[in-house]
């Protein structure tokens, strides 16, 4: 199957009645938020989509989404790359109040004022919070290893006398 770009937008109750499946590419020129978050987007996205009813007959959305990028390293602040790969399950809902009665295993996509979902913010936040919290090589690949981390010097603690100290001579 050849890969396509996705659709910006899509209708998700009507994809998921008609069971659609896309399997296409995020370009990485339009991920402007991931590539704020790293130093750069390397590699298109991969992203395969599938839009389903389940048996309660709440429209869903599942998917899988991979993309290359550039960190920059927090021990050495050298540039690395990394593969991120997400998957994720959404379920349309039309406001808020809506959310509650969702059930956990799906999380909430709003949909607009035309009811669809805008496909590619929708990938790229998940692309964004699979990113690590503190971004660093492996121990092996990077220049400054754990070991040869310093933080300063512990000072010594005052050698103050026991505050209860005083307690003691009230008992006898």
């Amino acid at each position: 199957m050849q890969k396509v770009k996705l659709p910006l937008t899509v209708d998700p109750v009507r994809a998921a009645q008609k069971r659609l499946d896309y399997d296409g590419i995020i370009k990485a020129e339009i991920l402007s938020r991931l590539a704020e978050s790293t130093q750069s987007v390397i590699s298109d996205a991969n992203v395969n989509l599938s839009f389903d009813l389940d048996q309660r007959r709440i429209p869903f959305i599942s998917g899988v989404a991979d993309v290359d990028v550039m960190l920059t390293c927090q021990r050495c602040q050298g540039e690395f790359p990394h593969h991120i790969h997400v998957e994720f399950c959404y379920s349309p809902v039309r406001n808020e109040e809506a959310v509650d009665e969702l059930p956990e295993a799906y999380e909430p996509a709003i949909v607009d004022e035309n009811g669809e979902i805008n496909l590619i913010q929708l990938v790229e936040d998940e692309l964004i919070l699979e990113l690590p919290q503190v971004a660093m090589h492996d121990d092996a690949d990077c220049n400054i290893g754990s070991k040869n981390m310093s933080f300063g010097e512990i000072p010594v603690a005052d050698e103050r006398p026991n505050p209860f100290a005083v307690l003691k001579n009230l008992k006898s």
